[in-house]
Parts: C-alpha cells; structure tokens; sequence
C-alpha cells in the first residue's frame, strides 16, 4: 500500500479527503468504515497518510505524530495535488480533522474547498479539559460538520455545549459514543449502528454543499 487510499465512483459530485488521528492509520476499521460508507452514497474519497504514519508502517515501530506545522503542510501538499476544479470536502479522524479544519477558512476563501468534517474533534487533550482547542472554530467561516460521540473523553456533549462556536460549524452527536463513536453494551445501541449515523450525516452534509437550497 502506498501512502494513499482511493475508493468509490471515478466522478462524483465532489471528493472528501480524510486523514487519519494521530494513533491508528488510513487502514483503521473506523477509516475503512467513514470511506466505504460515504464511497456506498456515490462520493469518491481519497485517504492519505501523515510521513510519520507511513514511516511507522514500514518500520513498525510506533512514532509519535510530525509536528504540526509539518502535518499542515502535508495536507496542503495532498490538497494542491488534485486539480484545483475538482470540488473537494476535506476532512479526517481526530488529529487529522483538526489538522483539515486548521487550513480550511484559507483553502475556503480560495475557492478551493466547499466545506470540512471533523470526525471525533479533539476539542481538547484527554484530561485537560481547560486546555482547549477551539480558537480558531469560534471564528471559522467555513462550512463545516463535527461528528461528536456523546461521551467523547476529548470533549463531551456537556462540555462542547459551553463553547462559543462559529454559526458556520455544525454538531452531529453519535448516542453514547465515544472517541470512536462506539457505544456501550447498556446504551442498546451497537459500534456498527453509529458509524452509519455517521455516514448518514456526512452524506445529508455533503449534498446540501453540493446542491444548496
């Protein structure tokens, strides 16, 4: 496997870009699942690799995630690669959604992207729930989705609900998610159940950016 996933149709009204969290790959059942998904409702996706994930599997030794600025500048990279009329939704897991959502506003104001979706946002590290990571989402003028699991320990319903978010980003809650939007046996709700909520909402997402009222 090189350093990039492609599936779904060869055209389609736009393409979403996902990149990986900081822990687990393109690979990733979650990853896999988001991808196929959205591939199912007629949108092709690309995924791709930070270096530092595409060092680790060939190495296989665990690294820890590029520095940001270096993460930013692949993502820019992976976006000026796809012809630049080619309507694209970025997007990505965790890391790889905050990473996306950090290049959106100028990337948007370029025409060059219609909108963005967080999967599992980092609203902030786990257990340091004063440390936040929202600055830039209270400004952003981008349009944008954040898929939350209700319990997500990096920024719960309770928790999110006290931020002062940009009008612009909309919040989709995954019942009794976590991280990963997994539930919990006594919820009655199952993994595979909220990951195709999920897909559901990126897919009402995406068209209503393609094929606004």
């Amino acid at each position: 496997m090189n350093n990039m996933l492609v599936c779904g149709p060869r055209t389609g009204p736009a393409t979403v870009m996902l990149a990986h969290g900081a822990g687990a790959g393109i690979q990733s059942p979650f990853m896999q699942q988001m991808a196929d998904g959205l591939a199912e409702q007629g949108w092709p996706v690309i995924r791709f690799e930070f270096p530092y994930m595409a060092q680790r599997r060939i190495s296989g030794r665990r690294t820890p995630p590029n520095k940001a600025n270096i993460l930013l500048q692949c993502y820019a990279d992976q976006v000026q690669s796809l012809p630049p009329d080619q309507p694209l939704i970025i997007g990505g897991k965790s890391m790889g959604g905050r990473v996306a959502s950090l290049l959106a506003d100028e990337l948007w104001s370029q025409n060059r992207i219609l909108g963005c979706i967080c999967l599992g946002y980092p609203f902030h590290p786990l257990g340091k729930p004063e440390a936040l990571r929202v600055e830039h989402l209270q400004t952003l003028q981008t349009p944008t989705l954040v898929v939350q699991g209700e319990r997500d320990a990096m920024g719960n319903r309770e928790e999110v609900k006290n931020y002062a978010l940009s009008k612009r980003l909309q919040l989709a809650w995954m019942p009794d998610g976590d991280h990963s939007f997994k539930p919990r046996k006594r919820s009655g709700r199952s993994e595979p159940q909220n990951w195709n909520l999920a897909v559901e909402h990126m897919h009402d997402f995406l068209s209503r950016l393609v094929r606004p009222d």
